[in-house]
């Protein structure tokens, strides 16, 4: 059977995630990472299209997960399974929807009174270290990662990654001629050291979804001041900017009206913080494309996200009843404020 080119791809990461929710409840070994988190968002909206994902996994990764992934509608076809193994591990200790903590898993499982998992042994946090300008990771994505019929693609979402891959991405979709590219950036470069780099990454993309505090981390030392740094960012040739806060919302400058947007998060019940600030990226892009409105679009983001951590694992909101992302977007519509 041949399978339809996808409307939306989405590049970034997969992991093995080893997690304690807020709950204290943990998850041993469980499918995660940014990519899984930012389609759900897009298929909370959008289920007749399946995207397209693009990451790079090691010859130890669960094809079961795999197969897992297609059955919920996900286009896997850019997986690309290296020859070697590649340590996917993560493991985060949440307190509360935007604060968790990834280092000492030996402490929190004994908090727990729970036994240390043994796929955890010889695990190591990543350091925070700036990303390299000129050196590619294992994980990092190349050009020849993506399948040739996802550039007839209409639309993507870079989800956070190495500066290597985020500097070299948007130029291949441009070249493909895509009319909406989105990009959520990662912390290994939204830092002062990058500051006359991070200027080109911006030119040309639709919209860039950092969160406060990423934005923060850039303009360190020369703004304190959040919608002077949309603003500057806009400045820069990206048509919109949003900045996710987390329990406080986002807010929107679009710079083609050069108007100002705050909306609230939708209030809803925290089960699992994992991929929130994706799957609101995936609900944008959708809301983007069907609406054109860049309000809306955040507003289809904020639903994404609302859903997604109320319940486990990455495809628990694809599971909501049927009406009530629409019937959440109606309620929050009547709660953003122009500024």
């Amino acid at each position: 059977m041949e399978i339809a080119t996808p409307r939306f791809i989405f590049a970034g990461q997969l992991l093995r995630e080893y997690l304690i929710l807020p709950s204290d409840q943990a998850l041993l070994d469980v499918p995660g990472g940014n990519l899984l988190y930012a389609a759900t968002g897009l298929m909370v909206w959008e289920r007749e299209f399946p995207p397209g994902i693009i990451a790079r996994v090691g010859e130890d990764y669960p094809r079961s997960w795999l197969a897992d992934f297609e059955r919920r509608g996900v286009d896997v076809r850019g997986v690309n399974i290296l020859a070697q193994a590649v340590d996917l591990r993560s493991f985060k200790a949440f307190a509360s929807l935007s604060s968790f903590f990834t280092e000492e898993p030996v402490a929190h499982f004994a908090r727990l009174s729970l036994p240390f998992p043994k796929g955890l042994l010889g695990y190591r946090a990543p350091q925070t270290t700036i990303d390299s300008r000129t050196r590619l990771l294992e994980t990092s994505l190349r050009q020849s990662d993506i399948p040739s019929d996802y550039l007839d693609a209409q639309a993507a979402h870079l989800c956070p990654q190495d500066y290597m891959t985020h500097s070299l991405l948007p130029a291949v979709l441009r070249q493909a001629e895509f009319t909406t590219v989105t990009l959520d950036p990662s912390p290994g470069y939204m830092n002062p050291t990058y500051w006359e780099e991070v200027p080109a990454l911006l030119t040309g993309l639709t919209a860039f979804l950092p969160s406060e505090e990423e934005l923060r981390s850039l303009f360190q030392g020369r703004s304190a001041d959040l919608w002077e740094m949309l603003e500057a960012l806009a400045n820069y040739g990206c048509e919109i900017v949003v900045v996710k806060r987390g329990e406080g919302g986002q807010l929107l400058y679009d710079a083609g009206t050069r108007s100002r947007w705050e909306i609230p998060a939708y209030p809803s019940r925290l089960v699992d913080p994992s991929g929130a600030g994706d799957a609101f990226c995936g609900g944008f892009l959708a809301g983007l494309r069907k609406t054109y409105d860049p309000l809306l679009a955040v507003l289809h983001g904020n639903i994404s996200a609302s859903l997604v951590i109320e319940g486990v694992g990455p495809f628990y909101a694809l599971d909501a009843l049927p009406g009530l992302a629409e019937a959440r977007l109606e309620a929050l519509r009547q709660s953003v404020r122009k500024v």
